[in-house]
């Protein structure tokens, strides 16, 4: 381990801010050519999904001439998927990431699972995750169809708490057609196995999935990394992995670590507005989240639990934004934090009109500047 005397060079926020941009393919927008929409999720380590749109809103922000048909292509050919993974949330994944990233964080859905013991007294979990895996497999279910199937096998235990084991303990993809654009359909369930065809893998080593989050969002902590994978007890990989890597630190000495030759761009290069979907995970990835998001802002991002949907002005947290969808018309209001200058409520603007053109262009486009109404 590093002497605690050690000392590294400094990165501030904005050398920070602009090496993590750089990461998540927000310092422009990159062409196919580049990067494959599967590469681009594969490179992302996941994007957030507890709701269908965000997933192609992030990748709109980051791709040239993204097309929401493009993922959900591959989300209907089974390429990607949907399941609880990082922080016990939804992330649409490669089919090799549901696979393997899924058996990694399984620590993490065990200590989830200690929440719900008193509902689950008496019951073998072996066997409930084998009871509920012939369940789903013989036919996608929804988590009442699989709680009242449950509690026929338990029916003293708990029937929420049933159905959280069951989630807990396998890897339960989401099925088409949820997760495909413009389409709907209820949440319903099998094994990642079934889905994807293929037996049950071995979980990535922690080593190479702290090298991946690093080419994605580093540089950062050990508890950055934690924060992201909702994994514990991790600076022995860290400390395997030090001779490996280049090593800085912040403004206030918090260790980072980082990939050596990963781009660490000037704290001066321009960087263009960007509209970013609820839950981006620029947003949520970081133990400190300074790199992006002012302290003063920091509370803006939410009305209760739910997620605004927010844009960046010179690579920070600036505004939040709405659409509403009325006819034949898309309005998109944009509500900034402070007062931009022109120049930047025109580049705003012209984000917000190419974001609707990409995304809705069956609709008549209208940007404005103004209040998000309820809560976005």
């Amino acid at each position: 381990m590093a002497s605690k005397t050690a000392t590294y060079p400094v990165l501030d926020n904005r050398a920070l801010n602009r090496a993590t941009l750089a990461r998540q393919l927000l310092l422009r927008r990159v062409p196919r050519t580049e990067l494959t929409v599967a590469a681009a999720v594969a490179h992302l380590v996941g994007l957030q999904a507890q709701n269908v749109k965000p997933p192609y809103y992030a990748l709109a922000a980051r791709l040239a001439d993204f097309g929401p048909e493009e993922l959900s292509a591959l989300m209907e050919s089974r390429a990607v998927g949907r399941l609880v993974t990082m922080r016990s949330t939804i992330h649409t994944h490669t089919a090799d990431d549901c696979m393997r990233l899924r058996p990694l964080v399984q620590a993490a859905r065990d200590r989830e699972l200690d929440r719900f013991r008193s509902g689950l007294a008496g019951v073998d979990l072996r066997r409930l995750a084998a009871v509920a895996r012939e369940l789903v497999e013989d036919e996608p279910r929804t988590m009442k169809e699989l709680r009242e199937a449950l509690v026929v096998h338990w029916p003293d235990a708990g029937p929420f708490a049933l159905s959280v084991a069951a989630r807990c303990s396998l890897p339960l993809v989401q099925v088409t057609p949820r997760g495909v654009w413009g389409r709907s359909g209820q949440v319903r369930l099998t094994t990642a196995q079934r889905w994807f065809g293929r037996p049950s893998e071995p979980a990535h080593e922690a080593g190479d999935t702290v090298l991946r989050y690093l080419a994605a969002f580093g540089p950062a902590s050990v508890k950055d990394f934690q924060t992201w994978s909702g994994l514990t007890r991790t600076r022995d990989v860290f400390e395997r992995l030090r001779p490996r890597l280049a090593v800085f630190q912040d403004e206030r000495g918090a260790e980072l670590f980082d990939l050596p030759d990963a781009p660490r761009p000037g704290a001066d290069v321009p960087v263009p507005a960007r509209l970013l979907p609820e839950y981006d995970n620029l947003l949520l990835s970081h133990a400190d989240r300074s790199r992006v998001v002012s302290a003063e802002h920091k509370a803006l991002l939410w009305k209760g639990n739910q997620a605004y949907c927010t844009f960046l002005l010179d690579g920070f947290l600036a505004g939040i934004w709405r659409l509403e969808e009325t006819g034949t018309t898309a309005t998109l209001t944009l509500q900034p934090f402070g007062s931009p200058t022109r120049a930047q409520r025109e580049e705003l603007a012209e984000e917000a009109g190419r974001t609707l053109a990409r995304m809705r262009p069956e609709l008549a486009p209208a940007v404005r500047f103004g209040a998000v109404r309820d809560g976005g």
